[in-house]
């Protein structure tokens, strides 16, 4: 039999992509930037299954999708769910794992491929995080400031792919599908806004290890059109919540008062009202982590106070 030629293999590595690895986009109304990010991901080599989660777009972004990339699956919703959108995109998907996007990041070429056979040689890893490069006009893309925290990890990593870490890009992250679901993805009473950080505890409550991967490369062009202070208020609200429904009883309070500067300064009232009125879920929620991640998570702090 003849050896295959360097057409042939692409074909086959690109089939090996599609049949592993599909690409979910979660976009609000920012139709330019997902066309322009659909453009990067649909010029991809792995050539992946995009599927579009549009969470109640009003500004005409389904269309363009159905008449520009009619190769990309449509998933629109008729409200805007938040990040739990994303969770739509994991039920549509066929493959062992997701690749998330944002409709202002994408997926440098070959990295779906590095993290699908990254994914298959460590079974006991749920997600693999990239290096995150930002793009801004007139300049090189530099490193996310994220992506060096994630380098210096003190968890310990021996026998992973990558440094352990225990959180999450949500723009930027591969999922082993059998994992996120099991977690229970992302909840939806967060809606947006540091919503890893309770699917990151739950991953690591299963006993799923979570892995900032370098060799992993994702962009990200960030959107000006942004409420940048709801954002904030719900990033203070949600790490409120997010402490009570997993962590020990003094860890959460301790988190709590940490953000509730944060919560005044960007909510006042409203924000610390919105907050409260989230108790009584809470509580019929919680489920403390387990000492393991416990000892995970106090081994993060001490390490960030020397």
């Amino acid at each position: 039999m003849a050896p295959a030629s360097g057409g042939d293999r692409q074909t086959q590595a690109q089939a090996e992509v599609e049949a592993r690895v599909s690409v979910v986009v979660l976009t609000y109304n920012r139709r330019e930037w997902l066309r322009a990010t659909l453009s990067r991901l649909c010029a991809l080599p792995e050539r992946p299954a995009i599927a579009v989660v549009d969470n109640g777009s009003t500004d005409g972004t389904a269309d363009m999708v159905r008449h520009d990339f009619p190769q990309a699956a449509l998933l629109r919703l008729p409200a805007n769910l938040g990040a739990a959108a994303r969770n739509v995109g994991v039920d549509w998907a066929r493959t062992p794992y997701v690749a998330f996007c944002d409709d202002d990041t994408w997926w440098h070429e070959g990295a779906l491929k590095r993290a699908a056979d990254t994914l298959d040689r460590h079974q006991d890893v749920a997600a693999l995080t990239a290096h995150l490069m930002v793009v801004r006009e007139n300049s090189e893309p530099q490193t996310d400031p994220i992506s060096r925290i994630m380098a210096d990890s003190p968890l310990p990593s021996a026998g992973l792919p990558g440094k352990a870490i225990l959180g999450l890009l949500a723009g930027a992250t591969v999922f082993r599908v059998d994992a996120y679901r099991r977690a229970g993805g992302y909840h939806p009473r967060l809606f947006i806004g540091g919503e890893e950080t309770l699917l990151a505890l739950d991953l690591a409550a299963l006993g799923w290890h979570l892995v900032y991967c370098p060799e992993l490369i994702a962009y990200h062009q960030p959107c000006p059109i942004r409420a940048h202070r709801l954002r904030r208020r719900l990033l203070a609200r949600n790490a409120i919540w997010s402490a009570w429904l997993r962590l020990p009883a003094g860890a959460a309070l301790r988190e709590s008062l940490r953000m509730v500067p944060a919560l005044l300064r960007e909510g006042g009232l409203v924000g610390c009202v919105d907050t409260a009125r989230g108790l009584p879920w809470i509580l019929r929620e919680r489920t403390v982590i387990p000492p393991t991640v416990q000892q995970l998570r106090r081994y993060l702090g001490s390490a960030q106070m020397r």
